[in-house]
């Protein structure tokens, strides 16, 4: 029986197409550069083209090689191109390809047994690091690896390091300086060679190497491919070019894909300057451009183009929307970053409750770190998630070694000390610092994770109650909130981090996070620095194929200072009056996360005396009653054993702590002021944005009852 493959014919192939993607189809001889750009049907026109290759008896199938970065994207490419009647046509990636040739031709070239592959990198540095006396924990590890591979694949040896290193004026890892760094790639050398393993940047090496020095092995690569096809050109190292070199020898029958403006990897070594010199260095190049973006509704699209028209630095596709109209995006300011997290998981339980699956969400940010807030949210609101790109907050060896000293410290501190500053004692131990690192990578993730529970235990201290709060409670917060996140996973909203997200579209797309600092990162402090951050976005937004939402707040924690700016990009691309200015946040709507920007609520300072008695108010328990702990009570008894009824109620639906609804001195207040709206409710102490969003209705609707309950006696 005939498979599926047998109907494909040549016509076929080509009548699926549309004009531009024909083009490329059908060149299928010389040097061929498609600059395709995001959602314009890259994958489609690749296969497409080796498809029609071999249905037309251009192309034998064993003589194909299609190249790409990742095995999914292998996987996938393989997938169609089997659909396509090309199954025995070869996709790899790079390293896949590598390895496969070098295992053939060990005995030749070299003799013996091909040494063992090493999975990780993290024990050989932990060795190299001993004997050269440097700190090897996880995040110094981790960065020293990011820069151990950028060397490797960038060609360079402990000889021509530091010189390359200050050309590029590149930042060095964990602290270290250029000498030190320098001695740790040769002793990192030294050790796999003492314990006969190969990394993976080797394999790449080796290869390059055994086609340089065996001509004969070099002719036999060339005989068996005579065809490439390389996929996310953009993202090509000067040592995978000279691999690609080595395999096309002198002939040019190859064919690129790749989209500059999505360069978002030149920190790991690799150069959109293969693909913008292309038609330089093959003169005789056919040059297509795939611009129609079936992927993005026309909102999107034009989004995208406006945010890439004032870039620097790399040219640039002008997408044109093929699909039909959406929705505009939505830009959205919130008061600080619980007021985001909250209001952004909302948004993702409304289109859930709407139909919408949980598959076809993302909630995208800068930096791993931002998503231990998200988590605990979309948790509290029962939205299943899945974490790509990264571990799960309460995953983080980091934060579970934090939770581990915090628990300790929490048996000796003596009760009254203040856990801001205990926290940040313990922490400090951790390597956690007052100011954020400069330097990117692990050591700035490891200090937003320490970061983010200082923070919290700041907002712990600050929500006062009858009893001051010690570390135990913090431990006991942090538990609470590891417990809540185990939601459904199947089903879940992604997780990820721009650079995580590359490659991946869903039909509602969440962009989080976008201050100053954050999106640019603070450290990128130069003009091509910035310009791949705007890439970067530009990655984040081309992700939404239909639904587009653009969020930032204006501080940290609730009741801080709004010292934060938007984004310069997003500053840019904010919709405008009548009369060109960007325009004003209006009027707060009834519920507090409608509509676009919103500054927060100026609040009344607290009074400073009792208003029974006159005396001097000490503490912020006092502050917040307006009255001293002499004074009786002047709140409504019955109203408020109401209100810590359905506190009761409500947190263990939540399944959280009842002082994390409100707390005691809360509730007293609201059992005071009897507020009768909103607006009243907001001013109470204790009620910020994220928690007038979340129960401001229904503590009205318990006051009003009461109220009327107390009418009606």
């Amino acid at each position: 029986m005939a498979g599926p493959a047998a109907s494909v014919t040549p016509d076929r192939l080509l009548e699926a197409l549309d004009p531009e993607q024909r083009e490329v189809a059908t060149a299928l001889n010389g040097p061929v550069c498609v600059l395709a750009g995001a959602g314009t049907g890259k994958t489609r026109a690749m296969t497409h083209r080796i498809a029609y290759g071999v249905a037309s008896g251009i192309y034998k199938p064993t003589e194909v090689l299609a190249v790409t970065f990742t095995a999914r994207a292998a996987g996938e490419m393989r997938s169609r191109l089997r659909e396509l009647g090309a199954p025995t046509v070869q996709a790899r990636t790079f390293h896949s390809a590598a390895l496969r040739q070098l295992q053939y031709f060990w005995p030749q070239a070299i003799g013996g047994s091909i040494p063992r592959l090493a999975e990780h990198k993290a024990p050989l540095l932990a060795e190299a690091g001993h004997r050269l006396r440097i700190n090897t924990d996880r995040a110094t590890i981790r960065d020293l690896a990011a820069e151990l591979e950028w060397a490797k694949v960038s060609m360079l040896t402990d000889a021509t390091y530091a010189a390359a290193v200050a050309k590029k004026h590149r930042p060095m890892p964990a602290g270290l300086d250029v000498a030190t760094m320098t001695s740790l790639l040769r002793v990192y050398e030294e050790v796999k060679i003492d314990r006969g393993v190969l990394d993976f940047e080797d394999v790449l090496l080796l290869m390059a190497g055994i086609l340089t020095d065996h001509e004969d092995i070099a002719r036999t690569v060339r005989s068996q491919y005579r065809h490439f096809v390389v996929d996310e050109y953009q993202d090509v190292s000067l040592l995978q070019q000279r691999l690609l070199d080595l395999w096309l020898g002198d002939r040019d029958d190859l064919c690129v894909v790749g989209d500059a403006s999505q360069t978002i990897y030149s920190f790991t070594g690799a150069s959109p300057e293969h693909l913008l010199g292309f038609t330089r260095r093959f003169d005789n190049a056919t040059l297509v451009k795939l611009v129609r973006d079936y992927r993005s509704t026309p909102q999107v699209v034009s989004l995208a183009n406006r945010l890439l028209a004032t870039a620097s630095g790399l040219g640039r596709l002008e997408l044109i929307a093929a699909r039909e109209s959406g929705p505009q995006p939505v830009f959205k300011e919130f008061p600080d970053d619980e007021a985001e997290a909250t209001g952004i998981a909302r948004l993702v339980r409304q289109e859930v409750d709407s139909g919408t699956p949980a598959s076809s969400i993302a909630i995208l940010y800068r930096t791993n770190a931002q998503s231990a807030a998200l988590e605990q949210s979309l948790a509290a609101a029962g939205v299943g998630y899945l974490v790509r790109g990264g571990e799960r907050f309460f995953s983080r060896k980091e934060v579970r070694e934090a939770m581990l000293l915090i628990r300790g410290a929490a048996r000796s501190v003596a009760p009254g000390e203040p856990i801001g500053q205990n926290v940040r004692d313990v922490l400090g131990s951790l390597g956690w610092s007052e100011h954020p690192p400069e330097t990117a990578g692990a050591v700035r993730e490891r200090w937003e994770s320490l970061q983010a529970i200082v923070a919290l235990a700041d907002e712990i201290a600050a929500r006062e109650s009858d009893v001051p709060p010690t570390l135990r409670d913090v431990i006991t917060e942090l538990e609470d909130r590891a417990n809540n996140q185990h939601a459904p996973t199947v089903q879940g909203v992604t997780l990820a981090s721009l650079h995580a997200a590359k490659g991946l579209e869903w039909a509602s797309v969440y962009l989080v996070g976008l201050n100053e600092g954050l999106m640019p990162i603070s450290f990128a402090d130069t003009t091509e620095a910035v310009d791949e951050e705007r890439r970067l976005l530009y990655v984040g937004i081309t992700r939404a194929e239909t639904r587009l939402t653009l969020s930032w707040s204006l501080s940290r924690s609730p009741g801080g200072r709004a010292n934060r700016r938007v984004s310069r990009f997003i500053a840019q691309l904010r919709p405008t009056d009548t009369a060109g200015a960007r325009s004003r946040p209006r009027p707060a709507a009834k519920n507090p996360t409608e509509g676009t920007a919103r500054k927060p609520r100026s609040k009344k300072p607290l009074p400073t005396h009792c208003a029974g008695c006159g005396k001097l108010l000490h503490s912020v328990t006092e502050r917040k009653l307006a009255r001293c702990a002499e004074c009786p009570p002047a709140y409504n008894e019955e109203l408020f054993e109401a209100l810590k009824a359905w506190r009761l109620r409500h947190a263990q639906e939540g399944n959280v702590p009842a002082f994390v609804v409100f707390t005691d001195v809360t509730l007293m207040a609201i059992a005071e002021l009897c507020p009768s709206d909103l607006a009243a409710l907001a001013e109470v102490p204790g009620v910020g944005p994220a928690k007038l969003e979340r129960y401001g209705e229904q503590v009205l609707s318990a006051v009003s009852a009461h109220s009327g309950d107390a009418k009606n006696t």
